[in-house]
């Protein structure tokens, strides 16, 4: 289909921002252990992209799922689902006074959905490098089928 490139466009920049999002606060988190930011910077910034990043898995998985992309939403349920639980027990938010205590669990959650979404891009990026070859080059599936992923 001749939109399929873009759709995977869209699904790349997503995962981008993902990415960029968990390494900003990855960052921080790694600044706060260096001791160049204190707490309240720290939270201020993180409690500020929380929410966003969480809407974004949320509308990746929704995407994937609607767009009849399977794999792909079975794949990203999982950190939605482990977003939506942190996000209804209310414990998404970074508080200031405990900062130092959940440290190193917040920054091991972190590399952790750097990781996924790592995985994610190079999954994107495939799919993207394949569905421009099927639009360039017509309706010959051969270009599909070695991939794996039809």
């Amino acid at each position: 289909m001749a939109w399929d490139p873009i759709l995977w466009i869209v699904f790349s920049i997503m995962n981008l921002t993902l990415l960029g999002l968990n390494f900003y606060q990855f960052l921080g988190f790694s600044d706060l252990e260096a001791d160049y930011l204190n707490p309240y910077e720290l939270s201020s910034r993180v409690n500020s992209v929380i929410v966003p990043e969480y809407i974004l898995q949320g509308a990746f998985c929704i995407l994937f799922l609607v767009t009849g992309h399977w794999f792909m939403f079975l794949l990203s349920l999982p950190p939605a689902y482990y977003n939506l639980t942190q996000y209804l027990s209310q414990q998404h938010r970074i508080d200031v006074t405990e900062v130092f205590r959940v440290l190193n669990a917040e920054k091991k959650t972190r590399i952790i959905k750097l990781g996924v979404y790592i995985v994610f891009f190079g999954l994107v990026i495939t799919r993207l490098a394949l569905s421009v070859v099927h639009a360039v080059f017509g309706d010959d599936d051969d270009a599909m089928h070695w991939s794996g992923f039809s």
